[in-house]
C-alpha cells in the first residue's frame, strides 16, 4: 500500500479535519512549551530548580521545593503516555505527505527518542544525576523543533494544490 503523498488525494473534509486537529494540537503543545519557559526560564539552572528545588540558594526570589516521588513519577508517566499518543498521531499524518522520505522518517521517529531522553532525564536528574539537565534541555528543544517542523510540513501539504497519481 502506497501512503507517500496520499494526503494530496484526501477529500476536502478529511483535509479540514486534519487541519483543525493539527491547529488545536499546536495550541496545546505550544501552550505547554510556554508553561515550561515560565517555570524553568529555559535554562539548565531553572530546569534543575523546577524539580530539585532551590532551598539551598540564598539569593532565590521564589522558594521552590524538591518534587516528591509521587509527583515526579506521575508527571513523567503522564507526559510519556500523552506525548507518545500525540506524536504517534502526528507521525501517521506525516507519513501521508510527499516530503523527502529521510526527513519524513526523522520527523516520525525523533520525537519518541526525545520523549524518553527528556522525561527519563527529568527522572534521572531528580534521583541525583544533575548533568541530565543538559540532556533534558537539548532533547526538549529537538522535540519542539520536530513538532514545529512536522506541523509546518503538514500545513504546506494540506494547502498545496498538488495532485499526485499514486500507483
Amino acid at each position: 500500500m502506497q501512503i507517500h503523498g496520499a494526503i494530496h488525494q484526501f477529500p476536502r473534509e478529511i483535509k479540514l479535519l486534519i487541519l483543525a486537529f493539527v491547529c488545536t494540537l499546536s495550541i496545546g503543545f505550544f501552550g505547554g512549551i510556554s508553561f515550561v519557559r515560565d517555570t524553568t526560564n529555559s535554562n539548565p539552572t531553572g530546569i534543575e530548580e523546577r524539580y530539585l528545588g532551590n532551598e539551598d540558594v540564598e539569593e532565590a526570589t521564589t522558594m521552590k521545593f524538591k518534587k516528591s516521588a509521587g509527583e515526579i513519577k506521575t508527571m513523567v508517566h503522564n507526559h510519556i503516555l500523552s506525548l507518545s499518543v500525540i506524536f504517534f498521531l502526528l507521525a501517521i499524518i506525516v507519513s501521508t505527505t510527499s516530503i523527502n522520505k529521510k526527513l519524513k522518517l526523522f520527523l516520525m521517529i525523533e520525537p519518541f527518542i526525545s520523549i524518553i531522553c527528556t522525561f527519563g532525564g527529568i527522572y534521572l536528574m531528580w534521583t541525583g544525576i544533575t548533568w541530565m539537565k543538559y540532556i533534558i534541555m537539548i532533547s526538549g528543544l529537538l522535540m519542539t523543533l520536530s513538532f514545529g517542523t512536522a506541523v509546518l510540513m503538514i500545513f504546506s501539504q494540506l494547502l498545496s494544490k498538488k495532485k499526485l497519481t499514486l500507483e
